[in-house]
């Protein structure tokens, strides 16, 4: 599934959050987007997957405008959104919130990706019946990323998925998003602050500096 962003806007009253950003995410790729707290970052993403509605310019997916779609449209769509902070459901089993990420999947899958899901994070499988709430950092990260997959998406938005994790939980994640994009061809834009592995692991990079695209390559 491929990205493409023109001239992006976006607002939170007065205050100018995204200035004219252009960026494209090609079919297949691992896309990076980095820079400092404060950027635009997640603001960005969030136009991506429906909340917030840009203010200006235009978003299209596998071709389709979705700018100012609503979120559960996108969702539909195969994009998937693993938001800063993970945001899991901490009452709930690791089961369970594999369960509410696979709504989108057909439930004959279920098993299929399940057991792909706890190949990727073997630490899953072992706490399934564990509360997510209970989770160290690093495993509701795992959990989180987990969650997305189990819908089946063809495009995965991460944001921070380092932030605040043992690093070598770090380097876990990392590979295990290497591993998302080879084994299952999945298009994957991620935002991270840890500069040198997001580069690592992309093909193509972009620095967001006070919501405006300063330097790709």
């Amino acid at each position: 599934m491929q990205l493409e962003i023109k001239d992006l806007e976006a607002y939170y009253g007065a205050i100018i959050a995204l200035r004219g950003v252009t960026l494209r995410v090609p079919n297949g790729s691992i896309v990076s987007l980095i820079g400092a707290n404060g950027a635009g970052k997640s603001t960005l993403l969030g136009c991506v997957s429906g909340n917030p509605k840009p203010g200006g310019g235009q978003i299209w997916i596998d071709g389709k405008d979705t700018t100012g779609l609503p979120p559960y449209e996108i969702a539909r769509m195969g994009v998937a959104h693993v938001p800063e902070g993970r945001r899991i459901f901490p009452r709930l089993t690791v089961l369970e919130n594999l369960q509410l990420g696979a709504a989108l999947a057909p439930a004959g899958n279920f098993k299929k990706n399940l057991d792909e899901v706890a190949e990727i994070f073997p630490r899953l499988r072992e706490r399934l019946q564990q509360r997510g709430g209970t989770l160290s950092g690093g495993e509701q990260q795992m959990l989180a990323i987990g969650r997305a997959l189990m819908g089946e998406p063809k495009l995965l938005l991460l944001d921070e998925p380092s932030l605040g994790i043992a690093p070598i939980l770090v380097q876990q994640i990392f590979a295990a998003i290497a591993a998302i994009n080879q084994s299952r061809g999945i298009t994957v834009f991620l935002v991270e602050q840890n500069a040198a592995q997001a580069l690592r692991l992309s093909q193509y990079g972009y620095v967001l500096v006070n919501g405006k695209v300063e330097v790709e390559g």
